[in-house]
């Protein structure tokens, strides 16, 4: 079908979109008009092999360090509402642990590293249009010096959703807003152009740029990191994980033959002959924690190159224009991944880093263990795994319907257990706690009844029938 590119524009033009937003839509929107599926067959790539290893890396010196974080800028991804958790502002607003947010303790860190080394590493929230007023509001009330800095947002674009049927752009007349949508964490590079940001950053003498998402508290700015990327002269450096079983339905990191360069394959990029291949860890070992590390002026250089937008490959998704009314008019959002620039690069590499600096709160699960004893708030405000668990976080899997939103584990668990001393804790149904549960080894709750079934304080281990009633401990 033939697309109408024109239209598009002049819908960005009019709201004040940057050429940079327009140019990277673009990109998008004509391979979804030439039908590009975006397949990686097995026999195109080979495995990832040979990267470093952060655990081998030297220790940088202070002296070191603090040059380079004179040279350095922190970014971090802050444009999503959290709503798969029920949230409905920034997701980075809820409080993780002892009253503070994932932003208390992220600002926390930026200000502890600049105090200790005596340098101005620049920060920058990346906000979308869903998020800008609610993240401002909050640091004019906790952290006003921040709000003040003049590079502490880059703002988030926006793209038109695409009509299915024409691939013209959809139109809502009942609310226009919901003929934009987000354009995807690939937005970053179009942001930082067209805002003016990366010419900035680059005046101030900036010359790496840290990014990460804001619920991933692993992801710290390890000197460590900094000073193997600032000498390995690299432009694209991207912080991978070793699979295992859990992880193998997840893309992948790879090479391609084609040019050597290496790549991201996920799963919808997989034909169904190779999705064995696919979920063989012990060859595509590594995947992909969104922590990258960005030379700005090789960025600046590539953009100038691809005519101001990156190549990235196109993620389609199929939606309603109205996402409540499953009856309204279908649509394309058209979205890239910021991860996927590393095939935008001959000098991009990867370093396969510890399972501690990929901990994003996706679910209730994973929040209710950061809530927990599991875990401590450190001096330089990072979250770090309790000393007596010696790095063996506990396994936890609240039940699906009780407690997948954050109210509802609130309401259940106003005081979330001691899990010190568990391997791993399973909740089927609603099982409310009470002050003083230590739970421990192996544990499985089981609620009686439908209604809340209330564990009373007290330490227990293994299958528990948690009835309505007050629980006797075990």
């Amino acid at each position: 079908m033939a697309g109408d590119f024109a239209a598009f524009e002049a819908k960005m033009a009019a709201a004040n979109l940057s050429q940079a937003a327009i140019a990277a839509f673009k990109k998008n929107y004509d391979q979804l008009v030439a039908g590009v599926t975006g397949m990686v067959a097995e026999a195109d790539i080979s495995s990832a092999d040979g990267l470093p290893y952060l655990t081998s890396l030297p220790h940088v010196s202070p002296a070191d360090a603090k040059s380079l974080l004179a040279a350095t800028a922190v970014l971090k991804l802050n444009g999503g509402l959290g709503t798969s958790m029920g949230l409905e502002k920034a997701k980075s607003l809820l409080v993780v642990k002892d009253g503070k947010t994932f932003l208390d303790l992220i600002c926390e860190q930026v200000q502890h590293m600049r105090a200790t080394y005596g340098s101005q590493v620049v920060f920058t929230l990346m906000n979308s249009f869903s998020t800008s007023d609610d993240t401002r509001a909050f640091l004019a009330a906790k952290h006003p010096e921040l709000l003040k800095e003049p590079l502490i947002e880059l703002l988030q674009n926006k793209s038109p959703k695409v009509d299915a049927a024409s691939l013209k752009p959809a139109t809502y007349a009942a609310h226009p807003d919901m003929e934009w949508c987000p354009p995807g964490h690939g937005d970053i590079y179009p942001s930082l152009l067209g805002s003016g940001m990366l010419d900035k950053l680059i005046e101030q003498g900036i010359k790496y740029l840290f990014v990460s998402n804001s619920d991933n508290l692993g992801a710290t700015l390890d000197l460590d990191l900094l000073h193997y990327f600032a000498t390995s002269g690299k432009a694209f450096l991207m912080e991978v994980c070793e699979r295992t079983a859990a992880d193998k339905k997840g893309g992948h990191l790879c090479v391609r033959k084609a040019d050597g360069r290496l790549m991201l394959r996920e799963s919808a990029m997989c034909p169904d002959a190779d999705k064995k291949a696919f979920e063989d860890i012990a060859k595509h070992k590594y995947f992909n924690t969104n922590n990258l590390w960005v030379s700005l002026e090789a960025l600046a250089a590539t953009l100038k190159s691809s005519g101001g937008a990156l190549d990235l490959p196109l993620i389609k998704n199929k939606k309603t224009v109205n996402p409540r009314d499953a009856a309204s008019e279908p649509v394309f959002q058209l979205e890239t991944a910021m991860g996927s620039a590393i095939e935008c690069f001959d000098s991009a590499g990867a370093i396969v880093v510890p399972r501690s600096r990929f901990a994003p709160v996706k679910t209730c699960s994973d929040l209710f263990v950061l809530r927990s004893d599991a875990y401590v708030i450190a001096e330089d405000s990072t979250m770090a795994v309790a000393p007596a668990l010696k790095g063996a976080v506990p396994l936890i899997k609240l039940d699906d319907t009780h407690y997948k939103l954050v109210d509802q584990m609130e309401a259940l668990a106003p005081a979330v257990p001691s899990l010190l001393h568990a391997s791993s804790v399973t909740v089927k149904g609603a099982v409310k706690f009470s002050p003083g549960v230590v739970l421990k080894g192996d544990v499985t709750l089981e609620a009686a009844g439908s209604a809340p079934a209330v564990l009373a304080g007290g330490e227990y281990s293994g299958t528990i029938k948690v009835g309505e009633a007050a629980q006797v401990a075990a």
